[in-house]
Order: C-alpha cells, then structure tokens, then sequence
C-alpha cells in the first residue's frame, strides 16, 4: 500500500470531520482511507487503476495540512473556498411524480412541500445580486409539477440569471407540449433531462415504469421549442453500465435538438437502497474507460475539469459525421492552470444550449464557415460529474467545487449540501 496524498473525509456514520489519505494498492485502486474514533475504518474506492491516476490529476494542488478542518458541518461558502459560482442549483419543489431508488434530494416523499412563489422570486433575485451573471438551476423534487415555472424562469432572467436551467424527469414537458413552449417563450436556455439508457428495462429499475417514449417525445418537444437538452444518465453498476456506447450514439442521432449526455456515476445521499460496497462503487475512471470501449471514443478526447477539482468530472466534444460517428474536438493537453467558473459558465451554455438559426453554408464542404456550422450544429458533448457521498467525501475536492445550492439565504458546495449518513 503507496500513501499518495493526505487530506480530510468525514466518517460515513456520523459525519464526523476525519483526516484522511489517498492510497494506492497492489492492483493500482486508489482508496480513501480513514478512521473515526467511534465507529472505526473506513474506506471507499476512488479509482479502479483503468487510467493513470497522476496523469489525470495532474496539476491538482493537495489540501494545506491546517486546510478543511471543520468541512462540510455548517458549510456555506468560506475563505477557504477556492472556486466562485459556476451554477446555483435552486429547489422549487420537494413534491415529485416519480419515487426513484436513488435520488439525492429524497423528492416525493410524503408531505413534501411546496415553497410559495414569493420566496422563491425573493430567493432568486438573492442570487441574481450575489452570484452576477450565473446559471441558475431550478431544481426539485420535480421543478414542472409548479404551474408558475415560467414566471420564476423569467424572474430569473430578469433579475440577471445569464442562463436557467431546468432539472426534470421530463414528463410534464411529454404529455404537456403548451407547458414546454410557456417555458421557452419566458427565456428557459437549457434542459437537464433525467434519461438513464435507451431501455425501459432500465427506467422499470431506476424510476420504476418504462418512461422511454415518454423521454423521448419530451426531446421532441423542447426541440421543436429550441431548447437544448442535455441527457442526464445515472449510471449504476449492473443496470445501465453497459448501455452507455448505445446511449452515445441515439444522442448523436437526435442532435442538435440533444446537445450532450451528463453522467453521474451512482452516489450514495439522500434516497438511496443502501450503503456502497466495493464492488457497487462506479469510478470516474471507470466510466472513461467503458465510453472509450463501448462507443469507440479515444480516451485522449476527453479532458478533466479545470474548474472543478479533477477528480469531479470531464468534458469532451465531438462532431458528428456520417452515420453518427464521433470525431473529437478536444485533445487531451498537459494542464495549463485553472479556468475560473465564469469561463467554465460560458463553455456550458455554449455546449448546452441552442444556437440561433442560421442557414447552412452553400459549400457544405471542409471550408472554416462549414466547420463553424458543424461546431454549432452539428456536435455532440460529453461531460461527468462524479457527485460524492458521505462514503468517498474528500474535502480536497469539496474545496474547488463551482456548483453550489441556494439552502435558506446559504450557498453551499452541492455535496455539501446533499451530504447524509450511509444507511
């Protein structure tokens, strides 16, 4: 066992702030380990050894030794904090019309609420004031079981939002396209839509009904409405792990109404069936290596985040050629040093959303107006976060977050916010 770095976890019983280190083992896993007083050791698999773990997190400066001592209790933005806001996530619902087996916000469960409209807009010109310019992210629950999102849509825009994004499982935005064109008409840039693989087997065992028509006449609609969609998988070990070369290449095939695919390795907060075990465990580098075996991608296209802390999430983006094959954008380069959230605000919303309509250049050949066309488009990008749990929590990560929760006048780093003890 190799000590490659040292920094802070929390206990998964009681949250306890730990110190902690990364270890490599014999087999190449990278694991977090710690010991709490009261309930003993524990750790978690950060990463499988499928890539070169230095490489990837190159140019990531370790926690400071007095660093992160009281993270995550009592959390909200510090002086500690090295990253603005990047996007501000806002719940507008507790209440949902699905009960998921994984669900970071616990949505529909009984007796959720509902927060009244004037709070909200009061809430959101808050942020619109302190975090100039961000993405807003109205989230739930289930954010369009409220008939006035189009009004906190347009609030948002209004009070200064530079874009709004709508996090849902889509299914109002299916059976409603009205609904979906009251939210285009009051400024929505871009959609998060909950889509776990291109088989209703896995919807009956992620959301518990088989939701794929439903999904896809959602994409439909906001395409038909101009708004762009992002796919937004969960990806679980066993039920859609082996799906995601499939998935690749339908986003391709609904471009550019679909814009990207988001995946979110499984974590365990909030609802969830139970504690992670080893195996369970869906790394980072473990989902870069089934894109690149699955869906033919080279591994080289796809970047770390230089927001965020490397260990969170990639980016890669694609052109779509004939027949839906991919040809990468982005080239893996040594790091050059962080972007700031503005810059990474930007590279979204040019990814996420729509482009305005424009005719296609009359060459249709290898010219550079043709290529910008085919950029606007005519691609497809690839991204991940890698959400953590109280399981595999490191403050070294917590401390570069960009995505940050609206919690009761507070904002706070997203794993933060959602952070529960294993069950």
């Amino acid at each position: 066992m190799e000590v490659i770095r040292e920094t802070r976890a929390v206990c998964p019983v009681c949250l306890r702030n730990l110190p902690a280190r990364l270890v490599r083992q014999a087999d190449g896993r990278i694991e977090l380990d710690r010991t709490c007083p009261a309930h003993g050791r524990f750790r978690a698999v950060v990463w499988r050894g499928k890539l070169d773990f230095a490489q990837w997190s190159a140019g990531s400066a370790p926690l400071a030794p007095d660093a992160g001592l009281r993270c995550p209790e009592r959390c909200g933005l510090c002086a500690e904090h090295e990253t603005e806001s990047c996007c501000v996530l806002l719940e507008v619902t507790r209440r949902c019309d699905l009960h998921c087996r994984f669900c970071f916000a616990s949505g529909g469960e009984a007796g959720a609420d509902e927060p009244p409209k004037e709070k909200l807009l009061a809430e959101i010109r808050d942020i619109a004031a302190r975090c100039g310019g961000v993405l807003l992210q109205l989230s739930g629950g289930e954010p369009t079981l409220r008939d006035d999102l189009p009004e906190l849509v347009r609030a948002a825009k209004e009070a200064g939002c530079g874009y709004v994004q709508l996090n849902t499982n889509g299914l109002r935005l299916a059976r409603e396209p009205a609904y979906a064109q009251r939210l285009a008409a009051a400024g929505l840039d871009i959609v998060f839509l909950q889509f776990d693989g291109t088989r209703n087997a896995i919807y009956e065992q992620l959301r518990g009904a088989p939701l794929l028509r439903e999904k896809l006449e959602a994409v439909r609609v906001c395409a038909e409405n101009r708004i762009g969609v992002t796919l937004v998988p969960t990806v679980v070990r066993g039920v859609n792990d082996g799906d995601l070369g499939a998935l690749v290449a339908l986003a391709a095939s609904l471009a550019p109404g679909v814009r990207g695919v988001h995946f979110q390795p499984v974590s365990y907060f909030g609802r969830c069936p139970g504690p992670a075990t080893e195996k369970a465990r869906y790394t980072l580098d473990e989902l870069l290596f089934d894109l690149h075996t699955q869906a033919g991608l080279p591994l080289e296209a796809f970047l770390p985040s230089r927001c965020d802390h490397p260990l969170c999430g990639f980016h890669a983006a694609f052109l779509i050629g004939a027949h839906g094959a991919l040809q990468p954008l982005t080239t893996a380069v040594p790091p050059t040093g962080r972007s700031s959230a503005r810059e990474n605000r930007a590279y979204v919303a040019r990814r996420w959303m729509r482009a305005a309509p424009e005719e296609k250049p009359a060459t249709g050949g290898e010219d550079f107006d043709s290529f910008l066309y085919r950029v606007r488009h005519e691609s497809l990008t690839l991204s991940a976060m890698a959400f953590q749990d109280a399981g595999n929590l490191n403050v070294e990560r917590l401390h570069r977050c960009s995505l940050h929760v609206y919690d009761g006048g507070v904002i706070k780093p997203f794993c933060a916010k959602y952070l529960t003890p294993m069950p």
